[in-house]
């Protein structure tokens, strides 16, 4: 394969995959493809997002441009560097667990994946506060989530209980990657005032996001967690390099 990504044949090819898995996604991971192929492709459809997306950036250039609390929180709590880590390595990867791993059924991806989604709403809906605040709820926050996992785990290894979960996961996973793409798009409204036009345009506004949670999932299910990880990564580490660069909105 010599270099791909300039071959417009390339990129007809992903989309008409990522197209057919959206009409009908499956769990079964693409064990024919070499790691470099896997690489290709998961840069290829990122790079088929963003040309996707060109009108809504339009949209927020000279349409509506909502203001991003979560950044401007963020900077004001952390040094550059501590940035980095935090919204650079430790978020997506939090992201990627909650929403991503147990796309692949084992009990223990569900049990990370419930806990981490459950540090979530416990942070969010029950004591009102960040994410990566590490205040006096932080550890309460993080032995509820645990613990949650850690009896969920059990639970899942039950045979009969593993079993039934399999089978479920299997015969209900569209509606789990669809559920687990919204999700992913809509908590990140969290990011913006809670006002009525941020509320009505949440399908704009969040739409960047869930044509990542599409082409993430389909990435995790097709070659495996650390490709879209990585990407995630990737991604959030320039928006904040380039945040410090202009001081501007986090993308």
């Amino acid at each position: 394969m010599n270099y791909p990504l300039i071959r417009p044949k390339f990129y007809f090819s992903l989309f008409k995959d990522i197209v057919s898995f959206i009409k009908t996604p499956h769990n079964k991971p693409d064990l024919k493809k070499s790691s470099k192929q896997k690489v290709y492709e998961t840069i290829g459809l990122f790079i088929l997002k963003l040309v996707f997306l060109i009108p809504v950036i339009l949209f927020f250039a000279f349409v509506y441009d909502p203001k991003n609390i979560q950044s401007v929180n963020m900077a004001d709590r952390f040094s550059p560097l501590a940035l980095l880590l935090v919204g650079g390595f430790i978020l997506p990867l939090i992201e990627e667990i909650a929403f991503r791993l147990s796309l692949i059924f084992k009990p223990l991806y569900l049990s990370l994946s419930s806990s981490a989604l459950l540090y979530y709403f416990l942070t969010k809906a029950i004591f009102h506060t960040k994410i990566s605040m590490v205040d006096e709820s932080f550890a309460l926050r993080i032995s509820l989530a645990l613990s949650f996992g850690g009896l969920l785990f059990f639970i899942l290894n039950i045979k009969k209980v593993n079993e039934y979960v399999a089978d479920f996961w299997t015969a209900k996973f569209r509606i789990i990657y669809y559920c687990s793409c919204l999700i992913f798009a809509w908590v990140h409204l969290s990011k913006y005032e809670l006002i009525w036009v941020n509320i009505l345009l949440l399908p704009i506004i969040t739409l960047p996001q869930l044509c990542s949670a599409i082409i993430y999932g389909y990435t995790r299910v097709s070659f495996g967690l650390r490709y879209p990880l990585l990407l995630h990564i990737t991604m959030n580490t320039i928006a904040i390099t380039l945040s410090f660069l202009s001081a501007s909105d986090l993308i």
